[in-house]
């Protein structure tokens, strides 16, 4: 951004570090981002919001200022997110006046975390004036990571190293026991052992290529993505379960039948199954679904092929908007990419200028309208717009398992959002 923005770098008294940007030709609207992750970290980490503002350096070239955060801490947390996205949105209006438009931005659990503000403080002529969620993990956190939960049990039947028979033996929903020294590097030393995952076909055991086939047959997880999957479903699981919910259980896979496999049977017989702590559930959930209470106008853009959070959480979101009877303010676009962490510049600057217009005209947008649209901003990125106006995704359940009452959203209402509040220490501590 040099030459085009001044930067700015700080850490607000939380203990957040954040960046911030405002372009040389600032059109006087601001765009807030929401990262995604969450990253492990203990503390804040200063680099994470340098990068995002290089990753998405877009939207200051589109006009925008920019502001982006790293929240207080490492680990998991939407609510505690949301709440340093709200805070860094007001040091900017202390630093440099109120802007004439803020939206918010968030990408991967970043959508998670945007959609959480929009509903904590979006409210109808409120601070924000629209949100853009890109391939957010918008099925929220107690419905969310159950492809996860799956991948794990799954994971386990048929490799029998995580943990082997010979360490310490914990309940797979843990993710990984607390003490254990097990790293990024050595998990995936072990997934490479059960499956051969890395290597090319003909280098595999067959027991390696049956383990893989069964393992992604079962899980739907694409290939390419299988390690990053196990990880979360280790590390992220253990903060969430050990850091963040005082060892108690959020998940449950009771009376999900896997299939795909070359013996079906026997996997169900002998994979493992647990029940979820209802106060454990209840806590995830008040930290991290979404009731659907909108006021604002909302666009996704989703890749068709995201391979990390699946498209059909935007099945997932609309269901949860139409449960609260506020789908009017949704406008969801889908693009025949398949990456994750990043989309088409073009189609972020399209993606922006039709909120934006949407917000400033009260004219809702079509997905074809703005597929339209993205051919003016192509130029001058030249990264492509392959959207897809025409798709649809199928329903969360057409991928991932439903539990008991998954398949009704929103998965939190607002009711029970409300009587939740009242309960002393309800949700993940900040």
């Amino acid at each position: 951004m040099a030459g085009e923005a001044t930067c700015y770098t700080g850490q607000d008294t939380n203990g957040a570090h954040y960046a911030i940007a405002v372009p040389k030709t600032w059109n006087g609207s601001l765009v807030v981002h929401a990262h995604g992750g969450p990253d492990l970290g203990e503390g804040s980490d200063p680099a994470r919001s340098v990068g995002d503002l290089d990753r998405w350096s877009v939207m200051a070239r589109e006009g925008y200022a920019w502001a982006g955060s790293s929240y207080r801490r490492g680990g998991y947390g939407t609510r505690m997110a949301a709440a340093d996205t709200e805070n860094l949105r007001r040091l900017f209006v202390r630093e440099f006046g109120r802007p004439k438009r803020t939206y918010v931005h968030g990408q991967s659990w970043g959508g998670n975390v945007a959609a959480k503000v929009v509903e904590v403080y979006g409210r109808k002529n409120g601070p924000y004036d629209g949100a853009l969620l890109t391939n957010g993990v918008l099925g929220g956190g107690s419905r969310g990571y159950d492809y996860r939960v799956d991948l794990r049990v799954v994971y386990q039947y048929y490799c029998q190293n995580h943990p082997r028979p010979s360490e310490p033996q914990y309940p797979l929903w843990q993710g990984l026991r607390a003490g254990s020294t097990m790293t990024a590097a050595g998990l995936r030393a072990r997934l490479l052992e059960c499956t051969g995952y890395a290597s090319a076909p003909r280098d595999r055991t067959a027991l390696q290529q049956r383990n893989l086939d069964d393992i992604l047959n079962v899980t739907k997880i694409p290939e390419r993505t299988l390690d990053s999957h196990l990880q979360f479903a280790t590390f992220t699981f253990r903060d969430i379960v050990h850091n963040r919910l005082g060892d108690r259980n959020p998940f449950s896979n009771t009376g999900v039948r896997y299939s795909g496999s070359h013996d079906d049977k026997a996997l169900n017989a002998g994979v493992e199954r647990f029940s979820a702590d209802p106060t454990a559930v209840r806590d995830l959930s008040y930290d991290s679904d979404l009731t659907g209470k909108v006021d604002i106008p909302v666009l996704t853009l989703h890749a068709i092929d995201d391979p990390t959070a699946f498209v059909q959480h935007e099945a997932a979101y609309r269901a949860t908007l139409r449960g609260a009877h506020r789908a009017e303010h949704l406008v969801q676009t889908f693009t025949e990419e398949s990456e994750h962490s990043a989309l088409s510049d073009s189609e972020y600057a399209g993606s922006v200028f039709a909120l934006d217009r949407w917000v400033r005209t009260g004219q809702k947008p079509t997905p074809r309208s703005i597929a339209a649209s993205c051919a003016r901003f192509d130029p001058a990125y030249g990264t492509g717009c392959r959207y897809a106006p025409d798709f649809h995704p199928s329903s969360y359940a057409s991928r991932v398992d439903a539990r008991p009452g998954g398949l009704v959203w929103p998965a939190m209402t607002a009711a029970q959002e409300r009587s939740w509040s009242r309960v002393d220490g309800v949700g993940i501590a900040p």
